[in-house]
């Protein structure tokens, strides 16, 4: 489990096979590194990885065909761009994002990314499967990073994001043009009502309460969330 909170910028090299080398490039890099053992978890762009073997300056991990098929990892080879990184998080730490599982729900595209007098707005489409999750106002994680969803247009499955120039300069978002993908991971929370109302609750009989149409503000009221 991560926070969203990325530590360090780094580069993937394939070494053959499902073996790859995250290597750190960024000065704070040392953060990960210190404390780092073989069966760790790192967060690479949003994807949990098991550490394998702890080198001077990064690791070796695996990622298999199905995670570099699922995600952005197997085009990082070839558009030579950097991977943020996070340890997993340690009991008693800080929470400074929100819980990020490291288990990428699929791919998201750029839009725009427009420079304010305070942050970057950036704007991203998703596709329905993960849209789903995205609501104004809540988390998600762009390559790993957590952010606020600043608004979202369901018709188009598109939400915006307002970066501070901190969260910029220190992660990859700063490399990313109009059409460059990105690792999506929703909410883990949206994930558990959404199967606890497609499930249905076995403590109740009522129709309107087992589904999603039968969340209401007097729904909401009764059961102590208004």
């Amino acid at each position: 489990m991560f926070t969203g909170l990325i530590q360090a910028l780094g580069t993937m090299e394939p070494l053959g096979g499902d073996s790859w080398q995250i290597t750190c490039v960024s000065q704070p890099g040392e953060v990960i590194i210190q404390d780092l053992a073989y069966g760790d978890s790192v967060a690479v762009d949003g994807v949990c990885l098991t550490v394998e073997k702890v080198l001077n300056d990064g690791f070796i991990a695996t990622a298999s065909p199905e995670t570099l098929r699922r995600t952005t990892l197997g085009g990082k080879q070839t558009q030579q761009k950097y991977v943020n990184l996070e340890a997993s998080l340690k009991v008693g730490s800080k929470i400074g994002g929100h819980f990020v599982m490291g288990h990428v729900d699929g791919i998201g595209r750029l839009l725009v990314a427009e420079q304010t007098a305070s942050s970057w707005e950036m704007t991203f489409i998703a596709s329905q499967a993960i849209a789903r999750y995205i609501v104004p106002k809540g988390s998600i994680a762009v390559n790993g990073i957590s952010l606020t969803v600043a608004s979202y247009e369901p018709e188009l499955s598109q939400f915006k994001v307002a970066v501070i120039p901190l969260t910029y300069a220190e992660t990859n978002l700063r490399y990313l043009v109009p059409d460059s993908l990105v690792n999506l991971e929703g909410d883990i929370l949206g994930k558990y009502v959404e199967k606890f109302f497609s499930s249905g609750n076995p403590h109740t009989t009522a129709p309107d309460e087992t589904s999603i149409d039968g969340i209401t503000p007097a729904f909401l009221a009764e059961h102590g969330y208004l």
